[in-house]
């Protein structure tokens, strides 16, 4: 009699199969940033709001230690900044600081436009957040055209085939997704917003890269015009 075992079909099936790595869990304090990271670009926290580490972990559900990790992880981000009594807020925005983001967001994805032109990516896949916005902007739903925009511009991004600029660009649009947000509460045609969107494509498709370098320098241009007195800072 044969001692050998495992030689089944199954057996044979199950030593074919690639080691599958274990169900990883997100650190709770990741789970928190990411809840606080988005209230704050979408708005929901606005600037200047304190944020109280027992009235978070009350809401939230958990104990102060990821709320106080969490918003060390926002302050390295730039969104937070500590105040008098060691307290942390929101960071307020300053005029200087649209202005100096929107400069670097126009310098980067000018550069953008430049390589995908070199490079001769296809750019279809700019259509479908252009698509979205159109519908979004159709309905009303702010959120969804934010959402939808943050898609275009990330994709441009990836279509440039640059690393380092999509690394920087990661943390960069964390401040222009909150300026669009708040500008998007006051009285502000989504349907303008969405309608700069497919002439930059079409100007890429046609290889114009004069025309494509103009509307990306305007688009973020207009962003700068946001007025940051205009909206209400949370309390101190």
């Amino acid at each position: 009699m044969s001692d050998s075992v495992g030689t089944g079909p199954a057996d044979a099936a199950l030593s074919a199969t690639p080691a599958l790595g274990p169900i990883e869990q997100t650190p709770l304090r990741v789970q928190v940033a990411d809840i606080l990271r988005s209230a704050i670009v979408t708005g929901t926290l606005r600037p200047g709001t304190v944020l109280v580490e027992t009235a978070l972990a009350e809401q939230l559900n958990v104990s102060r230690a990821p709320i106080r990790e969490a918003i060390q992880d926002l302050e390295n981000d730039g969104l937070v900044e500590t105040v008098a009594y060691r307290s942390k807020r929101v960071k307020p925005l300053t005029v200087r600081e649209i202005t100096e983001t929107c400069d670097m967001r126009q310098r980067f994805e000018v550069l953008a436009v430049r390589r995908v032109l070199a490079g001769g990516a296809s750019v279809e896949r700019l259509w479908a957040p252009c698509r979205v916005m159109e519908a979004a902007a159709a309905s009303g739903d702010r959120e969804a055209l934010v959402a939808a925009d943050e898609v275009f511009h990330r994709t441009l991004i990836q279509l440039s085939d640059h690393e380092l600029l999509g690394q920087l660009w990661g943390g960069l649009y964390l401040r222009i997704h909150q300026i669009m947000s708040l500008r998007n509460d006051i009285e502000v045609d989504l349907r303008d917003i969405a309608g700069t969107h497919p002439p930059i494509v079409e100007a890429l498709e046609a290889n114009d890269i004069e025309q494509a370098v103009r509307l990306v320098a305007e688009h973020a241009d207009a962003l700068a015009d946001f007025d940051p007195a205009s909206i209400a800072e949370g309390p101190e």
